[in-house]
Order: C-alpha cells, then sequence, then structure tokens
C-alpha cells in the first residue's frame, strides 16, 4: 500500500491590512498566490498536502519587519496558529515562513508536545548549508535584519560555521522611509530585464563572501529577497564559481518533510516539558 501523504501548514509572520501600501505579498486568495516564489516551489509541494495560513494580523505596525523588537511581536503572535494547528491533528509538520524565524524556538516546543516537527527558513538553510560545504555567508537585505540572522546564527550553533553577513542595503519599506521600497522596485527591473542595483551589489558581495571571506555556500536572509537566490546562482555559475546559492522557503519545506518522513520532531532534552519525566542536574554550554 503506498504511503500516506503528507499534511504540511505554511504559516506566513504576519498578515498586514488591506490597503497598507507595504503588502509584498498576497494576504488572501488562492494559496499559490500567498507563497511570493511559488514557481519555485511548485515542484517541491507536489507530493504533499499543504495549506498556507496568512499570519496573524500585525500588531507591530502596518509594515514589514525588520527590527528585533517586530520579530519578538510577530514571533509571539503566531504561535496560538501553532498551538491551535498541532492541537487540531490536521497536520503532519509546520513550516514557518519568512527570514528572522519569528517564534521558531517557541513554535517547535509547541510541536514536540504533539510530535509534530516545525521548521523556518534560517535554521532550514543553516542545516543545508552545512551538508554542502564547510562554510557559509549570509547575504542580506539591511542592517538591522543584518543584526537579527547574525543572533539565530549564534542561537543555532554555527558560529564556527558562518564566515560572515554580507549586507547589499537595500531595506524593506516602512512608513518612515516612503519613498524607499528598493526591494520590490528592484525585483520589478529585473523582471522587465533591466539592470537592478540591488542584483549588481549582491553579486560583488556574494563574490566577496566567497574570495574574502572563505564562504562556501551562501544563503538568502530575507524573505523578501528569495527572488534573487536563483539569479545568484546563475550569475556565479557564468563567473565559474561552484558556490551553492540556498532560499529559505525550499529548504524549510524539504526540511519538513524530511523530519516528518522520519517520524521524529524535537529532542525533549533540549526542548522539555514544564514537568518532564526525566531530568538532569547538570547542562554543559
Amino acid at each position: 500500500m503506498p504511503a500516506s501523504r503528507k499534511r504540511l501548514l505554511l504559516i506566513q509572520a504576519f498578515s498586514l491590512a488591506a490597503g497598507s501600501g507595504y503588502g509584498m505579498r498576497a494576504f488572501d486568495g488562492p494559496k499559490e498566490a500567498m507563497l511570493m516564489n511559488y514557481d519555485s516551489l511548485r515542484h517541491l509541494l507536489a507530493d504533499v498536502d499543504w495549506e498556507v495560513h496568512p499570519g496573524a494580523p500585525a500588531t507591530h505596525g502596518n509594515h514589514p519587519v525588520e527590527t528585533r523588537e517586530e520579530f519578538a511581536i510577530v514571533g509571539v503572535n503566531r504561535l496560538p496558529i501553532v498551538r491551535a494547528a498541532c492541537e487540531s491533528g490536521n497536520y503532519d509538520a509546520i513550516v514557518l515562513l519568512g527570514g528572522g524565524d519569528p517564534g521558531f524556538p517557541e513554535a517547535r516546543e509547541i510541536g514536540l508536545r504533539h510530535g509534530i516537527p516545525v521548521t523556518s527558513c534560517g535554521n532550514a538553510q543553516m542545516h543545508v548549508a552545512s551538508m554542502l560545504g564547510n562554510s557559509f555567508g549570509i547575504i542580506d537585505i539591511s542592517e538591522a535584519h543584518n543584526m537579527q540572522m547574525r543572533e539565530l546564527v549564534v542561537r543555532y550553533g554555527f558560529a564556527d560555521r558562518c564566515r560572515g553577513i554580507r549586507n547589499v542595503n537595500f531595506p524593506l519599506p516602512r512608513p518612515n522611509l516612503p519613498d524607499e521600497r528598493p526591494v520590490q522596485a528592484e525585483k520589478a527591473k529585473h523582471d522587465r530585464g533591466e539592470t537592478s542595483d540591488m542584483v549588481e551589489t549582491a553579486v560583488r558581495e556574494s563574490v566577496a563572501a566567497i574570495e574574502e571571506d572563505g564562504a562556501d555556500v551562501l544563503i538568502t536572509g530575507c524573505s523578501a529577497a528569495y527572488w534573487l537566490a536563483p539569479v545568484l546562482q546563475q550569475r556565479l555559475n557564468d563567473m565559474g564559481w561552484e558556490v551553492p546559492v540556498l532560499e529559505g522557503y525550499r529548504c524549510a519545506i524539504e526540511q519538513a518533510k524530511l523530519l516528518a518522513n522520519l517520524g521524529v520532531a524535537a529532542s525533549g532534552l533540549a526542548f522539555p516539558s514544564d514537568r518532564p519525566r526525566k531530568w538532569r542536574r547538570s547542562k554543559k554550554i
């Protein structure tokens, strides 16, 4: 008898109110439309049953997330969604979409209580990168977002593998910078076949990450810039660099499928319940 198809829930980091002017993806409608890069994910989702949750309504502001405060707020906001999904019994794995991994450790703790693996973009990319090479570099969008990614590298235990974070300095749109929407504008330029300053900067910083920092693999930091991954991959290939360029949604989805198929969620020693059956007197750092 063929194995049953795994059931995945993909949860966006947040949803913005209609007409915010800062939305970079659809927050309702067909599930395919709610994934910014569905065309590159289509084949990865073909063998599973999947749904997309648009994310909890934003309470940090009606704009994308970059600062530590904003990451903390949206992380807390989507934990009830994770809990409800786990309690429903409808899913075999949960994927937290969005760069910066807001709420990921806490969501893993919730998932473990129900035997459901939870994955996220940054964490999955770092694990895959470490499978492919000795070291990796991160190509990211802005100073504030860089620091969130740096903290994730340390938190996940990849400080000895990460060779650094390269900042292309094309930040996300915010109310205090109403005329600066470079990420969307640069993507639109590239889609029209025009020269994109963001692409050229990312290529330059990618080469620097390889030549100067010693990165064997490159990963993209912010979900809004995941469209850069295939562009960078092609440009680097054309230059002769045999360097994988990873993108978060793809890695997190594949990792979720792997863990679901293995039948594992997380270690109860790493994510203990409030009353574990066994406990250790000492924890080594």
